[in-house]
């Protein structure tokens, strides 16, 4: 059984989250580093990968100025979008700027399959659970997420806002009959909600800690959500040891990510998480946290969202949607 936070302490998180003002706590400065961001850690055969390819040098000529978006409201982060355009090549390398996210990828997928399964009445011990049933991972970055997921039977549309991500994430996908099935889009989650677009499940994971706007983010992660549908992020919590692990630990010390990848004020805690998708019309059912065993180096699913943390929710249904 995964280990996932009681519905008794979910209901305390709703309380502190009406208690929020909306405007974000800021750190002291000392905690505030702003560096400029560095790709010299990055592995150069693995950024050889896309110069090298035939097909990516056809991809690379067409022109990347289309527009992202035709909505009134954005969430993009400019300099977050640069900051994941510079190590794009590097997405596949197991031991790259990425490791954390392929290491943490079982772990993720595993509490993804769990809560799914059960949301959708599927069997989790099939080796295609969500056979039948439409997802969208939006901030795909290299596919690394939904390639398991097409894997696992689900008919998966992967965005990112970065071109060059998502033509590495078309490449890789190519490479497997069943994962060349993904359709990958250079857009955003309110120009696909602009369109009208509906999915089964929404995904997105590491993402809402990058976007400018999480409240107008959220809201367009609920848009794409069928009624009664799921809804499932990921992200890291605004705490003193979040900062201590994921910038210091992470950044600085261990360089598994270049310096300036994150910015501990714009972390989300499971409160604000929470309230925010409620105003979203998405009600939060589970949380669990991810734990990091330095032993292993695996990632284990905990009771502890102190770090990151993983939430599950779903779509209300809306009285027009009666």
């Amino acid at each position: 059984m995964l280990a996932s936070k009681p519905m008794n302490q979910l209901q305390r998180l709703l309380r502190s989250a009406r208690g929020l003002s909306s405007s974000r706590i800021i750190p002291p400065s000392c905690l505030l580093h702003q560096r400029l961001f560095s790709t010299s850690d990055t592995d150069s055969s693995a950024a050889s990968f896309s110069s090298s390819h035939p097909k990516m040098q056809t991809l690379e000529s067409k022109s990347s100025n289309k527009s992202r978006s035709t909505s009134s409201t954005t969430s993009l982060n400019e300099d977050e979008l640069a900051k994941f355009s510079a190590i794009a090549d590097t997405w596949w390398h197991s031991e790259g700027p990425f490791k954390p996210l392929h290491q943490m990828n079982p772990t993720r997928l595993a509490f993804i399959r769990s809560t799914l399964c059960r949301h959708f009445s599927k069997d989790p011990s099939s080796a295609k659970p969500f056979e039948g049933l439409r997802f969208i991972d939006i901030g795909c970055g290299g596919g690394l997420l939904s390639e398991p997921l097409a894997r696992m039977g689900a008919t998966v549309t992967g965005v990112d806002a970065v071109d060059k991500n998502v033509k590495i994430a078309r490449l890789h996908a190519d490479m497997d009959p069943v994962t060349s099935t993904i359709e990958y889009l250079c857009t955003t989650a309110e120009m696909l909600a602009d369109e009208g677009r509906k999915f089964d499940a929404v995904l997105s994971l590491e993402v809402i800690e990058h976007v400018a706007n999480p409240a107008e983010f959220c809201k367009s992660l609920s848009a794409l959500t069928i009624p009664n549908g799921a809804t499932i992020l990921s992200t890291i919590n605004r705490t003193m040891r979040a900062y201590a692990s994921t910038i210091v630990g992470a950044e600085y010390i261990l360089r598994w990510l270049p310096k300036g990848t994150h910015q501990w004020s714009s972390f989300v805690t499971p409160e604000e998480l929470t309230m925010i998708l409620q105003r979203a019309s998405v009600d939060v059912k589970e949380m669990a946290g991810f734990v990091y065993n330095p032993i292993t180096g695996r990632w284990l699913l905990s009771d502890d969202i102190s770090v990151n943390y993983i939430a599950y929710g779903t779509k209300r249904k809306d009285l027009g949607d009666i």
